[in-house]
């Protein structure tokens, strides 16, 4: 067959990722933090987009609720209408009728003669705002004055100088505090730090011995053995015997007491006085004195009961930025270029890129508002009864009933979190693995079954511990087919020992108890 060229006509459709659809996408997945952070980068780079934060419009008017009002709505033909702010039109008071207002408060705080003179005015009204129960309450943060926290460094550099006078015996210790870990321990090996340091082995060693005495006990360990050692030595408590049971933690760990009354050479009575006093100990002395401050998870969605018996679900206006479109700037900016010139063509970019991005966070807000409120309408029995009425769902369920594909739905439960009267939950919780029912009826969620194992077992007394197959029998006989292995998957997934081991810890501590 011979070979030719030739020329055809063919029309296709196919979808295609532009920049701005894939930044879209990005923007729904994002978490709160991570999207104001993406915010205060555009409006770094466009002159037409002006960030505000929640705490920042105590003095605006009021602005509509729920996700319509997440952007305003353009002007016909992308011509200068004002300022566009995504809740509302945001107005600056002039010079004049600031000063006007600030003469009124200041009259209302100084109704005396003792008042002072009107220089230290504004600074003294400022002071007065800023205090509890100030006309501006809302600036007064408690978490000004809490009190600074020292690091487990600042605190062993304190205690150096009373136990060390050498310099060189110093210098070698504050090398050894700056290898700790957050726990307290020190995990480099001794004798390249002496390598290191130029300094012999046996004075790296004295000098480690001597920071081991100081507080929080512990510190300084190169194991969970020594670090327990080092505290029980502290309280006159290293006995020979506690020696032999701080040297086999793996058969603490374990549970074989048995072993360890052969070992340690006493009755069972001592050894539950050895374990209690173990159980008194800091396995990680330098946790307490960690500088980073937890921070509050931010729910997206909040979910309240109706009066009517139904469940009203919002977006939460601290979740939400606040963007400004700011087209006076555009226009006045427009008027001083040519038309067809690189500053209005720069200008012109960065009008789309503005309303684009106000168009992205209003669909953002709008599909995981629609997606919340289905998993709320799913999920109804769970908040009115609890996690045992946690029904089994999935994704696809989830995009079928909102018509969106089921990577849209799973972008939208990533790092989002909804607020309900049970508490604080990740969207992804209420989506579990399907279990089952024993008597046909309908499936049991993974997370309910895992809730009714923990139940049982924290249920269960010293004379009547349950095994995986009579947790199975209890299972099947609520309705939940359930095998074996998966109980048994499940009771490890959430740290619970097996009965021979619970068997053994629940009489240990009923012993304990005197019962």
């Amino acid at each position: 067959m011979a070979l030719s060229a030739s020329l055809h006509l063919r029309q296709s459709q196919s979808l295609v990722m532009t920049p701005q659809l894939m930044q879209s996408i990005q923007l729904l997945q994002m978490t709160h933090l991570e999207l104001n952070q993406f915010i205060a980068q555009e409006v770094e780079k466009n002159p037409l987009l002006e960030f505000q934060a929640n705490d920042d419009l105590s003095g605006a008017p009021e602005r509509p609720d729920g996700p319509d009002a997440l952007a305003g709505d353009e002007a016909p033909g992308g011509e200068a209408g004002g300022q566009v702010d995504l809740y509302d039109s945001a107005t600056s008071p002039s010079a004049e009728q600031l000063g006007e207002q600030l003469d009124a408060d200041f009259a209302n705080v100084y109704q005396d003669d003792t008042a002072p003179q009107r220089a230290d005015a504004p600074e003294l009204l400022g002071q007065w705002k800023s205090m509890p129960g100030g006309s501006e309450g809302e600036d007064y943060d408690l978490d000004d004055f809490v009190a600074g926290r020292k690091s487990l460094r600042d605190t062993l550099l304190e205690q150096l100088p009373f136990a060390l006078s050498d310099t060189s015996d110093r210098l070698i210790a504050q090398h050894l505090i700056d290898q700790l870990d957050d726990a307290g321990y020190i995990q480099a090996d001794i004798a390249e730090i002496a390598d290191r340091l130029g300094a012999a082995h046996a004075d790296v060693v004295r000098v480690l011995l001597t920071l081991q005495q100081f507080d929080p006990p512990g510190v300084f360990a190169r194991s969970l053995g020594e670090c327990l050692a080092i505290q029980l030595r502290a309280r006159d408590r290293l006995d020979p015997a506690m020696e032999a049971l701080v040297a086999n933690l793996e058969l603490l760990a374990r549970r074989d007491f048995a072993s360890l009354k052969k070992i340690c050479g006493v009755d069972e009575e001592d050894l539950i006085d050895m374990l209690a006093e173990i159980r008194k100990l800091d396995p990680k002395p330098g946790t307490s004195f960690e500088t980073s401050v937890s921070e509050a998870i931010v729910p997206d969605i909040v979910v309240r009961a109706a009066p009517d018996g139904s469940w009203m679900v919002e977006l939460n206006p601290d979740a939400l930025p606040r963007v400004l479109v700011n087209q006076d700037y555009f226009a006045t900016v427009s008027r001083g270029t040519q038309k067809n010139s690189a500053d209005q063509a720069f200008l012109n970019e960065c009008l789309q890129n503005a309303n684009w991005l106000t168009r992205s966070l209003d669909q953002r807000a709008k599909t995981i508002m629609k997606v919340a409120t289905e998993i709320v309408r799913q999920q109804d029995a769970f908040l009115v009864n609890g996690i045992g009425h946690l029904r089994p769902l999935n994704l696809k369920t989830v995009a079928d009933a909102i018509k969106m594909h089921e990577s849209t739905v799973s972008r939208v439960t990533s790092n989002k979190y909804m607020l309900t009267p049970r508490g604080l939950f990740e969207l992804k919780y209420f989506f579990t693995v399907s279990i089952g029912s024993a008597e046909g009826g309908d499936s049991h969620s993974a997370e309910a079954v895992r809730h009714r194992i923990r139940t049982m077992i924290q249920e269960e007394s010293a004379e009547a511990v349950l095994s995986d197959d009579d947790i199975v029998d209890n299972l099947k006989r609520a309705g939940v087919d359930i095998a074996r292995r998966t109980v048994a998957k499940y009771r490890e997934a959430m740290n619970l020992p097996s009965s021979v081991q619970r068997r053994r810890e629940k009489r240990a501590l009923a012993k304990a108890s005197g019962f």
